[in-house]
């Protein structure tokens, strides 16, 4: 028996006109239509409600960091600049993809306009590049700050940090731009139904009834050559850094000097290990079940921005402390 197509098996999430609509020829669509979560459509509503506790968390904990910093004259530091670019791009990550998903899983709001659609890929892409763009500043940061103390200072000077993000935010904007050129260019003769919860880059790019490999060779290029120089300058900056904390007299000072990097060490392998996790899984595994490839896309998106103000405001004295003096003072 002839199997039925994909688009047809969709078709009675939608109503009719839309499911209809979806089966003919075209060239460029007007609007996509995102599923979700292929497969779990009746747990959407449960689905929801973890996701909006990370969404929660992550809007409160990095507001809450760049209020601190901001009223804290002590830390108007390096690091804690670094720190703040950080939290803007948590909270517009997870901002990018959340409100959509939300009315997908409550209201099956499943339309997004074409140019929205292209929109929310770049923002999420640019951002994400963002961060770990971010998060080499923050490597830096840490070397100098170790290997480097009494120039510090002088090293990191308030214009050198706004060049770093300026820099940053180029870069992201820069790079992630040709994935919203070609798909803007590409013909999308199948069907306009994306099996996703947003717009993902490679979950657009296959919808489009051309030769993809371009954006495919490019996406390759910016995992491995971008974020993989990115990881390269931050595993250099630590073996360095390690170098110095081994090379200090007593234990003390060595677990005092390392409790100062152990923070950005977690916010690293908190962004990394799921991104590039998913990021190839998409690519190269094809036996993976494609709701488990979209709950890793949203995992990593909505994960680290939750995680990063709790490792910060945990680990971090300062913060800690003023945080405490905040809560302390408003009780009395």
């Amino acid at each position: 028996m002839q199997e039925t197509p994909f688009c047809l098996r969709v078709g009675h999430f939608l109503p009719y006109s839309m499911s209809d609509s979806n089966t003919t020829d075209f060239i460029n669509p007007s609007t996509f239509i995102l599923l979700g979560i292929p497969g779990l459509e009746a747990a959407h509503v449960w689905i929801s409600i973890p996701f909006c506790a990370m969404y929660a968390i992550a809007l409160l904990g990095n507001f809450i960091i760049l209020f601190i910093v901001k009223i804290e004259p002590s830390l108007h530091e390096p690091m804690y600049y670094f720190l703040c670019m950080l939290a803007v791009t948590d909270l517009v990550l997870p901002t990018s993809i959340l409100p959509k998903t939300l009315s997908i899983f409550w209201f099956l709001s499943r339309e997004i306009d074409f140019s929205a659609c292209l929109t929310q890929m770049y923002f999420i892409h640019c951002f994400f590049m963002m961060e770990s763009g971010i998060l080499v500043a923050m490597a830096l940061d840490r070397y100098v700050a170790i290997c480097h103390p009494l120039r510090h200072s002088t090293i990191l000077t308030n214009p050198v940090v706004a060049k770093i993000g300026l820099a940053v935010v180029l870069c992201g904007g820069l790079l992630v731009l040709p994935y919203l050129l070609l798909a803007r260019r590409w013909p999308y003769c199948r069907t306009n139904i994306i099996p996703h919860t947003h717009c993902e880059h490679m979950a657009v790019v296959k919808l489009a009834c051309t030769d993809t490999h371009v954006s495919s060779y490019y996406g390759l290029f910016v995992v491995f050559c971008v974020l993989g120089l990115d990881v390269f300058f931050i595993t250099v900056s630590y073996t360095q850094i390690l170098r110095a904390i081994f090379s200090l007299p007593t234990k003390d000072a060595r677990l005092k000097t390392f409790g100062t990097c152990s923070s950005h060490l977690c916010a690293i392998s908190a962004f990394y290990i799921p991104g590039l996790f998913s990021s190839l899984m998409s690519r190269f595994v094809q036996n993976v079940a494609l709701n488990f490839q979209v709950l890793m896309a949203n995992i990593y998106l909505l994960v680290p921005p939750m995680l990063n103000p709790i490792i910060y405001g945990v680990r971090t004295k300062q913060i800690r402390d003023r945080l405490f003096q905040l809560f302390t003072h408003k009780g009395t």
